[in-house]
């Protein structure tokens, strides 16, 4: 270890560039969780947890929980390998990774021979694919392109999305921007909506009145240093295919428009050390805070906290963390606006000082927004009983834990 802090973060907090916490990896961690860790995550291909002795919950009836003596995760890196085990029967529970719309009809052929039943999941994302350039590059270059508010509209009405919903999303969802959903409080349609066009021409004006007119002969078009605009998105790997697919499609859609866009897959743990150091060109995450848990995580509407992929020294910078880049005034407006709102005890003032963040995040336009995702759903076994049919998909909820798994059971068929 390279100091205390590193090693104390080992044994008791966040493990620095991963999104792990160490009570997954470290056993001798007490806890007041239903079940307490036996094979920690890091060593070998699973994560197995054995009942707390001293969990501090019963259930109605005065009995003990939890009712599962032993959980067991098993590590997997391909999503395929998931859907082939799932649909074999393998898996008692899941709702992440393989639970794709494309996979949906797989998966139902497969329900009486893998004996498992699926359980809906109310979407609080407010997009499949959300694309974030860096808008703080370290470059100043691609800073200056970035920036460029018409060249980040230029890409978005450049995006067919109606080709990619069919091709990518099975034909669900619709064309949507970062914006809370129609079921939020916090839904504004013309956040939802603009630029989300297919439209060539408009494309093609917006990145011209960005300054790049100019092309090579290839029909690249040239930056402010005379060179072609080429960038790359890195995508974390095993955790939505549809990222990738839905990237390639859109790579070519911009190279009809003149701007050179690589796709990168590199695991989740190097994708989140990349980022936390502002390296990357761009990156694809989903679209969190599309219901009203956008009060609680507005990540997308303005640079809120190391999830705003788009601009995370300024982020660091309102949240006073170091390194950071002190952000346009626009955006230290936001910053001001929702200071109020966690300082104000009245709702309706709360609902008007989001409203005008959401107002303002219009106007920036920080990332793009690709397509609203439709209902979601998880698989569980027949016998894994207490599993509700419907909860909400949420960072901020986060399922399945207030479903109180600790009452889960499992039957003998």
């Amino acid at each position: 270890m390279a100091d205390w802090v590193e090693l104390f973060n080992r044994k008791g907090g966040s493990i620095e560039g991963t999104p792990y916490s160490a009570r997954w990896m470290n056993p001798d961690l007490p806890t007041l969780c239903p079940w307490k860790v036996d094979a920690p995550l890091g060593e070998g291909t699973r994560l197995v947890a054995s009942r707390n002795p001293y969990y501090w919950k019963v259930d109605p009836e005065g009995s003990q929980l939890p009712y599962l003596d032993r959980v067991e995760f098993t590590i997997i890196a391909d999503p395929e390998v998931m859907l082939l085990r799932a649909s074999n029967g393998e898996i008692d529970m899941h709702a992440r990774h393989f639970t794709e719309p494309r996979n949906k009809p797989v998966l139902a052929r497969n329900r009486e021979k893998g004996g498992y039943r699926f359980f809906d999941t109310v979407p609080a994302s407010m997009n499949n694919l959300m694309i974030a350039l860096n808008l703080t590059h370290p470059d100043p270059v691609k800073r200056q392109i970035f920036q460029n508010k018409d060249f980040r509209i230029g890409l978005s009405y450049a995006i067919n999305r109606e080709e990619l919903i069919q091709a990518v999303f099975q034909g669900q969802g619709e064309p949507w921007q970062a914006a809370p959903r129609r079921e939020s409080d916090y839904y504004l349609e013309e956040l939802a909506k603009q630029y989300t066009e297919f439209d060539l021409d408009l494309a093609n004006r917006h990145l011209d009145q960005a300054g790049f007119a100019e092309r090579d002969g290839e029909g690249r078009r040239l930056g402010p240093d005379g060179k072609p605009i080429e960038f790359t998105i890195e995508v974390a790997s095993g955790i939505s295919t549809q990222w990738i697919d839905g990237l390639e499609l859109i790579r070519g859609y911009w190279r009809e428009v003149g701007v050179v866009m690589r796709v990168k897959t590199e695991d989740r743990a190097l994708f989140y050390t990349r980022k936390e150091a502002n390296q990357p060109d761009g990156t694809v995450w989903g679209g969190d805070g599309g219901l009203n848990d956008a009060l609680l995580d507005p990540r997308w509407y303005f640079p809120f906290s190391n999830e705003s992929n788009y601009a995370i020294p300024w982020a660091r910078w309102y949240n006073r963390q170091k390194p950071n880049m002190e952000p346009p005034p626009a955006t230290r407006r936001q910053m001001e606006l929702y200071d109020e709102v966690k300082a104000n005890p009245d709702e309706e003032e709360r609902h008007e000082l989001f409203m005008e963040i959401l107002r303002i995040a219009q106007q920036e336009f920080y990332a793009i927004g690709t397509v609203l995702p439709a209902a979601g759903y998880g698989i569980v076994k027949n016998n894994f009983h207490n599993v509700p049919k419907s909860m909400p998909n949420a960072y901020v909820y986060p399922n399945p834990g207030p479903t109180n798994p600790e009452q889960y059971f499992v039957s003998e068929s």
